[in-house]
């Protein structure tokens, strides 16, 4: 439904042809134009034969299946509900089951789904067919398991795997769907499945631990006053929800009491909500069931997880495609030499299966076994303890990634805030001189103290009554004394007690006994921010112990309570930025105005002073996040005009928002600055090294968080994302076009910046100049979206792929990444406090952000090269008996008869020389210390030059050289004992394979020198079993190999001659190459 949307807007808005430099005035004349202008790019679709071949069949084909599956399965329409209290049954419509499903594929539906994956690959469709060519009497070549058994064994391997994977998705499904919760019926609890929960059910939410970032939920007001649990029953109410929607800031529904007198009618928003799978901090909850299994928000931002193919498979696909061509042209080059005689397009054929040895089978095994192995080392790798592949089709992709998109709180930070700093103008206190703070504090309650036990007039020694004379420089100890109170009444913090007597569970009761020790006592807001500056301030003596909806009770480090009354609460909100309240003190009733905020929003409202400016920019360079401390002192008759004016404002029908921000705005004038405080969020272990790392590797970092921006730049410049001397572009906030076209114009101007930018401003820049946009963020250093949701997450990624058309990782640790990671080619979990979620759904799960570095410098470096030489290896060991072949035909006036016959051609491929060439694995290029070190030979990967056409003709040229050599080699020295040509030439054969895997290796490994020697040995045993198969079509020649032949000096000499021939140069050239122009790599290992 998302995506519909989007086509209608573009039709008029793809207007890539227009410039983008256009002054305003350009804007007004343009504006009627704007419809009339071409559709650039999209239109240019190749139609005709050209077109077809391209890829437009797949594209009919798709659009078919499409068109099928709408049918079969009509999407239905999601609409608002209405949804009664505890009665399931009273819905009108069918709702989705609350079960989780992750799996791919059902009983009927895996075996073709397997298989239709294998056979999308051309290689295994080539087989297939060829395999099947075989029943056909006319076209056999030999035995049919010579062509049967490895497509066989391909297959079940496949087969194999993805069940293992199947299976495993389904245990974790069921271990999900089978959690129990406790359900509220009129007999009371019942315990029920997650899956068996209905629309309308009413669930009860115990407390939980493991979140970090709690919001504040409000319960639905008319339903407090019910004496029992079970009168829930006895009412009569329902609740009208919109329809299920991707938006997971807003919700919007009404409850309505109907066997009340009035009606009533209670507005629902998304603060009465909770999420699927939430926690609650303290007490119960009991909810009723909106939205279930499909349509919950959690489940409607996820994708679905689609099947991941690595480029280097992709590559190797268009390679096979090259030798297909090679064979075709071949075979038909062998028939026009021929002469066209007899049945020709028979021979054809003939020639078409003796040369598909040139198309290796054992590829895709020999690959797949090599990822398998791969992904093996990766979770044996002590280095990074706990990782975990769960997709083990892709660890290539780990050596090729060029965009890393990041989520920030969980895994570039820990979402723990530390206080770190109070600045009061002249003085500033950290963390090494807090204790100066707390002294100032015990001594300055404790004079409050002693003057308040006879009289209770001020409550600070300092407290003149408000004159208007010009102020007296307070001490600085009365300042910090104001600071502290400030802070500790400024929030919107709860303290909350465990009971430790929690064995009767009456949480609700701990709280009347006033057990106010501190080891229960925890506290709980909406931000961490918040809970760190009230944990700061019950450090140095402070202590926040009681709160409720009216007052709220300070301790003083004498142990005395200080009580004070809320009268009203201005909360956050990203647009203002700021947040206050006015208390009034129990003890003197004075009524003062807190306020906190961020600095741009209180630099206007605080009286004019010098330093606070210059203060913020320097705790933002460390990497803190600051907060304005400001009050001011009102009178009763202010107080009580203020309020008369707040309510009347709070109760008008039209801009109700803009007259209540009119009169706050009306009380916040000349307030008094008290100081500017600095919160550190801490960042994970060795973030700041690892993203260096990244960095230098030629890895751009996009940070994607749904954070403030003011906080997102801020960890983006503590995490190094953005290195200490580039310049951070602020986008503009941008709601139309020629905002959009301007603020891109301005962007356009700077260079080598980091780009800050809001979700809501880049949904509009898509939408007009979704190119332009793509092409300037992409050659920024660092990109930080904020605001973002998890939808635009993924489309963010999406947009990278299409656009750049390189390789993207996407990295996060919660529920909200978890479309991000599965649109990215390679998506990497991390298990952190926001749960498992987002480590199950992606391909690479690690514990900690600094082992991504590991990962892929090392991990994906390896990969990439091992499957490069190994795909290209096992190409070359097909080539090499195709070009013996066609020699072979040539010489016997193009017959159309196999060199060697059945087994001999299976144990080529597979005994012979499987374990030396599969030892390729286990070869690596650099020492993983030094790919750790020298993080830029990531750099060289990127560009894909391990695999790329120059390398596989470098194979090619080699293949038909040694194959050339060996066949004529045996030729030439065997004219006498011509009936030995093929012992010869397939010993010759197996050892410069042999010879060629010890020529690729870089780093010797012991298994390697053991499959050498065994592979050698595996041939000696052979010859004696198998010497029928040595001779030339089998007895026709009548020659059967004899023992006595073998062991001969002269067959000793000339097989040794041939493999020398056919060797030697290519070690000279590699020697030389080292020599002239050595690879990047080798200049550091030497």
């Amino acid at each position: 439904f998302w995506h519909k949307k989007y086509q209608v807007e573009d039709e008029s808005s793809h207007l890539d042809e227009m410039p983008l430099m256009m002054s305003e005035e350009g804007f007004e004349n343009d504006e009627s134009d704007y419809h009339t202008l071409p559709r650039a790019r999209i239109s240019q679709r190749r139609r005709g034969l050209e077109w077809f071949i391209c890829g437009g069949w797949k594209f009919l084909c798709t659009s078919c299946s499409d068109w099928l599956i709408n049918i079969c399965r009509r999407k239905k329409e999601l609409k608002a509900r209405t949804v009664w209290l505890g009665c399931p049954e009273k819905c009108e419509e069918k709702y989705p089951k609350n079960a989780i499903k992750n799996q791919k594929y059902n009983v009927f539906t895996f075996i073709p789904g397997v298989l239709y994956e294998q056979f999308k690959f051309f290689l295994n469709l080539y087989f297939l067919v060829v395999s099947c060519s075989q029943f056909v009497p006319a076209l056999k070549i030999g035995y049919l398991y010579t062509y049967w058994a490895p497509l066989g064994f391909v297959l079940t391997v496949t087969v194999v795997r993805e069940a293992v994977d199947e299976f495993r998705r389904y245990k974790r499904d069921k271990e999900m769907n089978s959690q129990l919760y406790s359900k509220l019926t009129v007999r009371g609890k019942v315990q029920v499945k997650s899956s068996d929960i209905q629309v309308g059910d009413l669930i009860i939410v115990e407390k939980l631990d493991g979140e970090t970032d709690w919001k504040l939920k409000v319960a639905v007001s008319c339903t407090q006053r019910l004496p029992a649990l079970g009168d829930l029953f006895s009412i009569n109410a329902y609740v009208y929800a919109q329809k299920p929607q991707l938006d997971i800031h807003s919700f919007e529904g009404t409850f309505t009491r109907e066997d009340s007198d009035p009606t009533v009618h209670e507005s629902l928003s998304i603060e009465n909500t909770l999420w699927a799978s939430t926690v609650v901090a303290s007490g119960t909850v009991i909810g009723v069931v909106i939205y279930t299994g499909k349509e919950t928000r959690s489940v409607m931002n996820t994708s679905n997880p689609k099947n991941k193919v690595g480029l280097l498979d992709l590559e190797l696909n268009q390679l096979t495609k090259a030798l297909f061509s090679a064979l075709v042209a071949l075979s038909v080059v062998m028939v026009t030499l021929q002469g066209f005689v007899g049945p020709w397009y028979r021979n054809l054929f003939r020639f078409l299966l003796l040369f598909s040895y040139i198309i290796p089978i054992s590829l895709r095994v020999n690959l797949d076994m090599g990822k398998a192995a791969y992904g093996w080392m990766i979770m044996k790798d002590d280095n990074i303890p706990g990782t975990v592949v769960r997709t083990s089709t892709i660890p290539e992709e780990l050596g090729r990634l060029v965009y890393l998109l990041t989520d920030k709180t969980g895994t570039l930070t820990q979402n723990e805030m530390i206080f770190k700093r109070l600045h009061l103008g002249t003085v500033s206190y950290g963390t090494d001189t807090m204790d100066e703070i707390q002294s100032h504090i015990i001594n300055s309650y404790s004079q409050v103290h002693s003057q308040n036990s006879g009289n209770s007039t001020s409550s600070t020694p300092s407290r003149k009554p408000q004159l208007s004379a010009p102020k007296v420089r307070k001490s600085v100890s009365s300042r910090i004394h104001e600071a502290v109170k400030a802070i500790a009444l400024c929030h919107n913090v709860t303290p909350v007690y465990e009971s430790r007597a929690g064995v009767s569970g009456e949480t609700e009761y701990a709280e009347v006994d006033q057990d106010f020790s501190d080891e229960n006592r925890t506290y709980q807001a909406s931000s961490p921010d918040e809970v760190a500056l009230v944990q700061w301030t019950e450090s140095v003596g402070l202590t926040l112990v009681n709160r409720d909806l009216t007052s709220m009770q300070l301790k003083t480090p004498g142990g005395h309570i200080l009580t004070y009354y809320i009268l009203q609460i201005f909360p956050f909100t990203s647009e203002s930025k700021r947040m206050g309240i006015i208390v009034r003190d129990e003890s003197s009733g004075e009524i003062t105005f807190y306020m906190k905020g961020a600095d741009i929003a209180m630099s206007t409202i605080v009286q004019y002073n010098d330093w606070l400016e210059e203060e913020c920019g320097n705790m933002a360079r460390e990497g803190l996040r600051t907060l304005v401390v400001a009050k001011k002192s009102l009178t009763e008759e202010q107080y009580q005009d203020f309020e008369s004016r707040y309510n009347q404002a709070k109760l008008s029908i039209h801009d109700r928002n803009l007259k209540v921000a009119a009169v706050v705005e009306s009380l916040e004038r000349e307030m008094e600055l008290l100081c500017l405080t600095g919160v550190e969020d801490q960042l994970q272990a060795d973030v700041r090294p690892t993203l260096e790392m990244l960095r230098n590797a030629g890895i751009k970092i996009w940070m994607l968080t749904g954070d403030k921006l003011e906080t997102a730049t801020c960890i983006a410049k503590s995490s190094h994302l953005v290195s200490r001397t580039q310049d951070v572009h602020i986008f503009r906030p941008v709601t139309t076009r020629g905002e959009a076209h301007l603020e891109l114009n301005a962007f356009r101007r700077k260079h080598d910046c980091a780009l800050v930018v809001s979700g809501d401003s880049l949904e509009v820049c898509l939408k007009y100049y979704e190119h332009e946009f793509v092409e300037l963020a992409c050659q920024c250093p660092a990109v930080v979206c904020c605001r973002c949701s998890p939808t635009q997450k993924a489309h963010i990624v999406k947009l990278l792929q299409h656009h750049t058309g390189k390789r993207t990782c996407a990295i996060g640790d919660g529920g909200n990444d978890v479309s991000m990671i599965q649109a990215a080619d390679c998506g990497i979990g991390i298990e952190g406090k926001e749960g498992k979620q987002a480590s199950l759904a992606a391909d690479f799960s690690i514990t900690q952000f600094k082992h991504i570095g590991r990962l892929l410098m090392v991990h994906g470096r390896n990969s990439y090269k091992r499957s490069a030489a190994l795909g290209q290896f096992v190409m070359h060991r097909g080539l090499i008996i195709s070009t013996m072949q066609a020699v072979f035909s040539s010489v016997f006036y193009f017959a159309s008869v196999p060199l060697y016959q059945g087994f001999l051609m299976v144990g080529y491929a597979t005994i012979y020389t499987m374990f030396p060439v599969f030892s390729l694995v286990l070869d690596q290029d650099v020492k993983p210390e030094m790919a750790l070190l020298y993080p830029e030979l990531y750099k060289d990967l990127t560009k894909g030059r391990s695999l790329s056409f120059k390398t596989f003709l470098i194979w090619v040229l080699i293949s038909i050289y040694q194959g050339g050599i060996l066949m004529y080699g045996a030729l030439l020295l065997f004219e006498s004992e011509f009936v030995h040509v093929v012992a010869i030439s397939f010993t010759a054969l197996i050892l410069t394979e042999l010879l060629m895997v010890a020529l690729t290796i870089r780093t010797w490994h012991w298994l390697m020198v053991v499959a050498e020697f065994l592979s050698l040995g595996c041939y000696v045993a052979s010859l004696a079993f198998l010497n029928e198969y040595f001779g030339i079509g089998r007895v026709s020649f009548g020659a059967f190999l004899d023992v006595a032949f073998i062991t001969t000096v002269t067959f000793l000499w000339k097989v040794s001659a041939i493999t020398v021939v056919s060797c030697l140069p290519l070690y000279i050239l590699k020697y030389l190459k080292r020599k002239f122009s050595p690879p990047s790599y080798s200049k550091l290992t030497s």
